[in-house]
Formats: C-alpha cells, sequence, structure tokens
C-alpha cells in the first residue's frame, strides 16, 4: 500500500471510529440499557461504560476518595449495575437509573471503607461519614451526582468539539485560550496568528455550536433516566 492511499484509509478508519463514538454518546439511555439484556452486545456496554464511568468516578472523588479507590468503585458498581439488570432486579418503574446507580455506589463506597478501616484515613471515609442519614444525605448525593454528570456532558461535548474543530487547528486553539482559560483577546489573537475580531468570531461561533452538542447529550441522558 502506498503512502496516498494508507492515509485515506486511516482517514476513513478514523471517520468511522468517530461516527460510532457519536453514535454511542448520542443513543439514549433507555437504549443503552435495553442493549444490556444482552450479554454479547459489547457496543452497549461500552457505551453504557462510556457514558457513567467518568461521573462515577467523579461522584467518587468529590466523596474524598483517592483515585485508585474511585477507579475501583466506578468498575465495581457498573458490573453490578449489568448484572442486576440483566437479572430483572432493576426496575425503571421504581425509580430513576441516577438513584440506582448512586444506590450502587454508596453500597460500595460503604465496602470499601470498611476494608480502608484502621489504615491511614480511609479514602472518602471522613465526608461520608459526616452526611446526615435520610432525605438530608440523598439530596447532598443527589446534588453531587448532578454536578458530575454535568461535568461529563461538558467534557463529551468539548471533545466532540475538537474533533469537529480538527482541521482548523487555530480556531480551536483560540476558542480554549479565550473561553476556557480566560485570556485576553488581544492575546489570544497574537498567539493563534489572528486579529482580535476573528478571536470574537470563533467565540461566538463556537460557543453557539457547544450548546447544541450539550443540549443532544443531555437530552441522551436525560431520556431514560
Amino acid at each position: 500500500m502506498n503512502t496516498a492511499s494508507g492515509l485515506k484509509s486511516c482517514y476513513r478508519l478514523e471517520l468511522r471510529a468517530g461516527s460510532w463514538e457519536w453514535e454511542m454518546q448520542t443513543r439514549t439511555t433507555t437504549q443503552l440499557i435495553e442493549g444490556l439484556r444482552d450479554p454479547a452486545n459489547n457496543e452497549a456496554w461500552a457505551g453504557f461504560e462510556a457514558r457513567y464511568r467518568a461521573v462515577l468516578i467523579g461522584f467518587a472523588r468529590r466523596l474524598d476518595f483517592s483515585a485508585d479507590d474511585a477507579e475501583e468503585l466506578a468498575q465495581h458498581a457498573l458490573a453490578e449495575f449489568a448484572i442486576s439488570y440483566r437479572n430483572g432486579r432493576y426496575e425503571r418503574g421504581r425509580g430513576r437509573l441516577s438513584s440506582w446507580l448512586i444506590g450502587i455506589a454508596r453500597n460500595l463506597a460503604s465496602d470499601i471503607r470498611r476494608r480502608r478501616r484502621g489504615e491511614h484515613r480511609a479514602g472518602g471515609e471522613s465526608l461520608i461519614a459526616e452526611l446526615p442519614a435520610g432525605d438530608a444525605e440523598d439530596e447532598h448525593l443527589s446534588r453531587v451526582w448532578a454536578k458530575e454528570r454535568d461535568a461529563a456532558i461538558l467534557a463529551e461535548a468539548m471533545g466532540r468539539l475538537r474533533q469537529s474543530a480538527r482541521m482548523e487547528e487555530h480556531t480551536m486553539r483560540a476558542f480554549e485560550l479565550f473561553v476556557v482559560r480566560g485570556m485576553p483577546a488581544p492575546a489570544v489573537a497574537a498567539e493563534c496568528g489572528i486579529d482580535v475580531d476573528s478571536v470574537y468570531v470563533i467565540k461566538n461561533r463556537l460557543i453557539k455550536r457547544l450548546r447544541e452538542i450539550v443540549r443532544e447529550l443531555t437530552s441522551a441522558y436525560d431520556e431514560g433516566e
């Protein structure tokens, strides 16, 4: 295979991979969890994992767990949900998916705390122990979950925006410097080799697209959750 045809093949593979990733991101929660009924449906598992792993890790980290313990909690929570769902223990009419996942994560957090008891400051133990019991704790954990879910959606949206702007490196660079990092427009213009007016044009155009992507992803998360 010559260099030109090799590059074309790589580009086609990249497009197919990107299309699959976006399709999984924008599948509704209902579509993803329905697919988990089939143990051999690797795409459904990959999509569900991609959607909720970062949320679960962030959730555990906000509760003061170490990075390793947060990864462990996320992995076990995802596996436990999939097994419970396939065994018919998850009934959507009895509560939201987020509440179910929070409950699994809370139980796993207790298990991790018990294993870490007696070691140097168990990850997550101090903060969770201080949470008020009952409805107040449920509300607190729901707020934590919501913040991490929103953060995961924004991170996915930014990744998708970068893909769509990958042929215009200076455009995405200018957007991130100006909007994300808060660098003054004249400094961004000098950094990216464009004029100041172009910085504002880029900001307005990409902000609009970013909001569209966030809406798409939020709709996908919300439907069935």
